[in-house]
């Protein structure tokens, strides 16, 4: 539908017709996902592809009860992919699968690569009263993951009248990651790490796809802090009115940050409080998040002397392509020093304007890419309440 370098899909009706809608249209990029991930659990778990199904299959039970319609939704791409339920189960809880240690001898210990390899990565920011010197209201983040799946990312317009309609930047076959909608709620996420016990949650995938769902910030706000979840999580809401606020989520509670100056970053280790489970044993599972998160606030710190929406993308996208550290920098690129399967960068670097509504992407490091808008505006179709405030920004 456009001459952009991502996939951009598009879909609407119920759930099952949505679902379907989206999985014939990545049907290849699924088959893409399978393939790569069933040599990557085999490389790092030893687990077979049929077992790792057989653990997705747990799952099954709590999100058919805390998120129907979503699980018609998956079955839904699973029925247009033409896979079964339980290889997309998979691919929307990979997280949970390789860090559940209370599987016992079928997952070994995960070692400090598999800590670092299973992450999601990424850093999140927001710029909010002032930080963006246009005045406008910004989120984004680099999202870094296994290189292997880059050509696997779409990004993904979801119209659900009556709930609001979405945005988002995902691996084909996820029904929820990183986006905004038209309620004018943008979320960015990061991975905090493992489990803390034997109890089965809620996978993040369908965490974040609840808290998009939501057409207020305080039914976001609540579904993230009180959806169970399975691994500990972060996640960065940013609200059209300049509010954001920052929680780090764990299966026993969860942690919050408001912005400095307008500027709130954050990225794959506990900024607030490390949780009293892992208290006086704590290892950040990127170490380099050390390094990219005051990187980060330093660079994106000049985006507030830019004074329209050019110089500011501009700015973000220079702040997001940072190499201090490199190849794990903010900016990140492949370690060649390791086995191809465990190759990670910067998939993609977002910029959403809440404000104006106009969604960025890069389709790869932002170092090397440009950002690419969108063809739809976050708040066109049903659920949004800003289609004549956004146009006057536009103008």
């Amino acid at each position: 539908m456009n001459q952009l370098s991502i996939r951009t899909v598009e879909v609407s009706g119920s759930p099952h017709e949505r679902g379907y809608q989206y999985g014939a249209a990545t049907a290849d990029l699924i088959e893409q996902a399978i393939a790569y991930y069933e040599e990557a659990f085999r490389e790092q778990t030893g687990l077979k592809w049929g077992e790792v199904r057989e653990l997705a299959a747990g799952w099954v039970p709590l999100c058919e009860r805390v998120a129907p319609e979503v699980m018609a939704e998956l079955r839904g791409v699973a029925a247009g992919a033409g896979r079964d339920e339980l290889d997309l189960m998979a691919l929307n809880a990979r997280g949970e699968i390789i860090y559940d240690r209370s599987l016992g001898a079928r997952i070994p210990e995960i070692d400090e690569d598999d800590e670092r390899d299973n992450a999601d990565g990424c850093t999140s920011f927001s710029l909010t009263d002032g930080a963006a010197g246009d005045g406008h209201v910004y989120a984004g983040q680099n999202w870094d993951w296994r290189t292997a799946v880059q050509d696997t990312v779409i990004a993904l317009r979801v119209v659900q009248d009556p709930l609001p309609t979405l945005i988002m930047q995902v691996e084909a076959g996820q029904i929820g990651r990183h986006g905004a909608n038209s309620a004018g709620i943008a979320l960015n996420a990061n991975g905090l790490g493992g489990r803390f016990d034997a109890a089965i949650g809620v996978p993040q995938t369908f965490i974040r796809r609840l808290a998009l769902n939501q057409s207020e910030l305080p039914d976001a706000l609540n579904m993230l802090a009180r959806t169970p979840a399975h691994i500990a999580g972060n996640v960065l809401l940013t609200d059209r009115s300049g509010f954001s606020i920052d929680l780090e989520i764990t299966p026993h509670g969860i942690g919050w940050l408001y912005p400095e100056d307008g500027l709130l970053v954050h990225g794959n280790h506990y900024q607030g409080t490390v949780p009293p489970q892992l208290a006086g044993s704590y290892r950040p599972i990127s170490v380099d998040s050390l390094i990219r998160v005051p990187q980060a606030r330093r660079t994106l710190g000049r985006v507030r002397y830019a004074t329209n929406g050019p110089a500011v993308r501009d700015r973000i996208r220079a702040a997001m392509s940072d190499h201090l550290g490199y190849p794990e920098s903010l900016c990140t690129h492949p370690d060649e020093r390791r086995p191809a399967v465990r190759h990670w960068s910067t998939l993609l670097s977002s910029c959403v304007d809440l404000t104006a509504g106009e969604y960025y992407l890069t389709n790869g490091t932002p170092c090397t890419h440009e950002y690419e808008k969108l063809p739809w505006n976050v708040f066109d179709g049903p659920g949004s309440r800003f289609a004549d405030m956004t146009a006057a920004a536009a103008g």
